[in-house]
């Protein structure tokens, strides 16, 4: 191996260890989420260059989906994404609306996605997607709970991001967290969503958003509105719905009614 390789990886290898011992938080490029709490828990945003992990809750895997494509929107709007998916993944959950991820911020032209026979040829297309410095952000889309996505996979997948540049996020479906050198990890599930608008019959995506782990700070939970216009998150907007006023000539509900007949 020569000298500067060795360098090299020693360099990565010192990086972990001080994302692991919580000692440079401050010193990560953050991109902030637009919703105020959050953003200030993970101190400034969303960390580029890392891994974070998103597991959907139960029957979520339309929430979570939406919720890891806003933060690919957040994290790299511009640059081209590469969304990695088991075939499993489209059987059980569906094919992706190319519509859907260009409400949440993702320009579908800059938008590469490679489906995978298994979680090992998932994992390697991942890692060399990861080696690109040219991509923004990789997806990678893993459902069940993969044996192969152990600690040693999620280290190679984090010095591969933080060699490159390129943020990585994982999509967990139908599957319990393990031990992993994620910077982050949410549990993500639908939250109510009235429409904002008395004609129209749909809301804005809504997320009921738990950071479980957190490297450098507290965790927390919120309900968070992705705003289209400005592919950001925000804290709900409060609908208030208009309630009828009971009509005058409507009795009073404890009003007895008298024509029953009386049991002899």
């Amino acid at each position: 191996m020569s000298t500067a390789r060795t360098s090299t990886l020693a360099n990565l290898r010192g990086r972990i260890e001080r994302l692991e011992t919580h000692g440079d938080a401050h010193d990560l490029n953050k991109v902030a989420l637009g919703h105020a709490a959050a953003d200030a828990v993970l101190c400034g945003g969303l960390a580029v260059a890392a891994v974070h992990e998103v597991f959907a809750e139960g029957h979520q895997s339309a929430a979570a989906t939406g919720f890891i494509a806003g933060l690919a929107g957040r994290v790299s709007p511009r640059r081209p994404l590469v969304w990695v998916r088991q075939d499993f993944s489209e059987i059980e959950a569906g094919a992706l609306s190319m519509s859907g991820l260009c409400e949440l911020g993702l320009d579908p032209r800059l938008l590469v996605t490679v489906r995978a026979l298994d979680t090992d040829a998932a994992l390697r297309t991942a890692a060399d997607a990861l080696a690109c410095d040219a991509l923004g952000t990789v997806v990678l889309e893993v459902w069940g709970q993969a044996r192969q996505l152990d600690l040693v996979a999620s280290r190679k997948l984090t010095l591969a991001a933080a060699a490159s540049g390129v943020t990585a996020l994982l999509l967990r479906m139908a599957a319990e967290p393990r031990p992993s050198t994620a910077e982050t990890r949410w549990i993500v599930r639908a939250a109510h969503s009235p429409p904002s608008v008395p004609w129209s019959a749909w809301g804005a995506p809504v997320f009921d958003a738990q950071l479980v782990r957190n490297r450098h700070g507290p965790v927390g939970r919120w309900i968070m509105e992705w705003k289209c216009d400005e592919c950001l998150f925000s804290e709900p907007a409060s609908y208030p719905q208009p309630v009828a006023a009971t009509p005058a000539h409507r009795p009073h509900p404890a009003q007895a009614y008298t024509g029953r007949r009386r049991a002899g």
